[in-house]
């Protein structure tokens, strides 16, 4: 096309839900307008965030900063806490559990405040640091706290047990709230609104730099990001700036081994079009449903190429234009949990994660964090929204650079996840050129095994990793808590495939 601008405002017209009018003189067929139902933005956040059983909320404007944060003294406000279910179930006392909550108030910003928990490895201080990224995007990594890989679970009384395989048992673990206006992050300026990766991965970078200042027994240690869903953007971005940073010799040298993506959305070209594909593999649709939608796929593939080149516009466009593909499977689906298409969704619900609001509104908990009145937004319509010209763009591209560097890469995928499913991320990894691109797509999987059991299906060469996983939907550390654990564990120490038998055909097909 000669003249891309135009591209955008001619696909909206052909994608509008309206008839045509006898006064346009493009006709456009039924079966590729984009459909009545369809979810714009706003609503398709505030959707997600209901199915969730959590409230869609933004924060005040001007909420009144934790005590100790008075704006000019030091970047880093940090305290230790302790629960005290916690501390009765381990016989340790609440303050020496080396559980820690902070703000960061962030270099490039107007007002913008940082909210963090850090959680000492249960096992060595010379563990590694990890640290996990909560998608959405804009959605709070309490999530991942209190329901995937944290120290403790929350019981339906809202008392707290210890996770038997949270991440801190084998490291340092932190959890962000990011970007600004998730979770008790917050910003007084809505000019401190991130829109692209560049903004995201600025802040974590100078986030890291001060908290390896405030806790430099820590700083040699080895450097691991990790994290799910839209984190499938952060994660390549942070890295990426990660290993700008030591090159250049910015500040404290972080000591990055690694980054792991869990059903992430990475390479959207490649991932959309995976849709239909597995869709139709796991019986969701039918082969005539199969074509129709897949007449989305061109003009998707054009809009999300065009968001590359052109800007925000575009980027909108194809937002709009590829998510037909999803929902008018999800058309389909029905109830279906499209996080987990083994589980119906009941009512609007697909997961009840209201315990953890109920927990963090409790007066002695956000005491005991040191949050004052800030507002806990679980997730945020108004960071998914301002996400929105980023969505499309493809964060592979920055990724080969750094696997050839010898940074290794872990992308993991539960098998019954359809919003992120394995396929699409097995295709992108599959693509992505690099060194070792013709061994690594030429190697059959094998079984990953834990307890003498098939736990998944692995590929490893080189720097690169990839791990389908049985028995798990969209959040992988929630479903399979065990595997999830152990394939950290061996990651970390890079002995991901030396307990997996000899290569299989089983799933050559990967």
């Amino acid at each position: 096309m000669k003249n891309p601008s135009l591209f955008v405002p001619l696909l909206l017209l052909f994608l509008s839900p309206f008839p045509s009018s006898s006064s346009f003189s493009i006709s456009v067929p039924d079966d590729l307008r984009l459909p009545s139902n369809a979810n714009f933005p706003i609503t398709q956040a505030e959707k997600l965030i209901r199915e969730l059983n959590l409230f869609p909320k933004d924060a005040h404007a001007t909420p009144t900063p934790p005590s100790g944060d008075s704006g000019t003294g030091p970047r880093i406000v940090e305290k230790r806490f302790g629960f005290p279910d916690l501390a009765a179930q381990s016989g340790i006392p609440a303050d020496e559990l080396g559980h820690h909550a902070g703000y960061y108030r962030l270099s490039h910003t107007h007002d913008a405040r940082m909210f963090y928990l850090f959680f000492e490895s249960r096992n060595s201080k010379k563990d590694p640091v990890v640290i996990w990224l909560t998608g959405g995007p804009g959605c709070s990594s309490e999530l991942a706290v209190f329901y995937e890989n944290g120290p403790f679970t929350i019981a339906n009384n809202l008392s707290l047990v210890w996770n038997d395989y949270g991440w801190d048992k084998v490291s340092n673990l932190l959890f962000v709230d990011q970007p600004t206006g998730t979770g008790f992050s917050y910003s007084s300026d809505k000019r401190d609104l991130r829109h692209n990766e560049n903004g995201v991965s600025n802040d974590l970078y100078d986030f890291m730099q001060e908290f390896f200042s405030e806790h430099p027994q820590l700083a040699k240690n080895d450097f691991f990001i990790t994290g799910e869903s839209y984190a499938g953007h952060y994660i390549p971005a942070f890295a990426s700036r990660v290993h700008q940073g030591n090159k250049n010799k910015e500040g404290i040298h972080i000591n990055l081994k690694g980054f792991a993506i869990g059903n992430g959305l990475t390479d959207p070209a490649i991932q959309y079009k995976a849709y239909t594909d597995y869709a139709l593999e796991m019986g969701i649709i039918q082969e005539s449903d199969y074509r129709r939608i897949n007449k989305y796929i061109p003009p998707c593939e054009l809009a999300i190429n065009l968001c590359g080149t052109t800007g925000s516009a575009a980027c909108v466009a194809s937002y709009l234009v590829c998510n037909t593909i999803f929902n008018s499977i999800m058309g389909i689906a029905g109830k279906t949990n499209y996080y987990d298409i083994r589980k119906q969704c009941e009512g609007s619900l697909c997961y009840d994660f209201s315990n953890m609001e109920k927990f963090l509104n409790l007066k002695s908990v956000r005491d005991d964090l040191g949050v004052g009145d800030i507002e806990f937004i679980s997730c945020s319509p108004t960071v998914y929204q301002a996400m929105l010209t980023d969505w499309m763009r493809n964060l592979e591209v920055g990724i080969p650079a750094l696997i050839e560097d010898g940074i290794n890469l872990l992308v993991y995928a539960g098998e019954y996840d359809l919003i992120c499913n394995w396929l699409g991320n097995s295709r992108w990894v599959h693509a992505m050129e690099w060194s070792g691109q013709e061994a690594f797509t030429s190697l059959p999987a094998i079984p990953f095994v834990v307890d003498e059991e098939e736990a998944g299906q692995l590929k490893s060469y080189g720097s690169l990793s990839f791990l389908k996983v049985h028995d798990a939907g969209h959040m992988v550390p929630m479903d399979q808590p065990k595997v999830a654990l152990e394939m950290l564990k061996r990651w970390m120490q890079g002995k991901l495939a030396e307990d997996s038998p000899q290569p299989s055909d089983l799933a050559a097909d990967m």
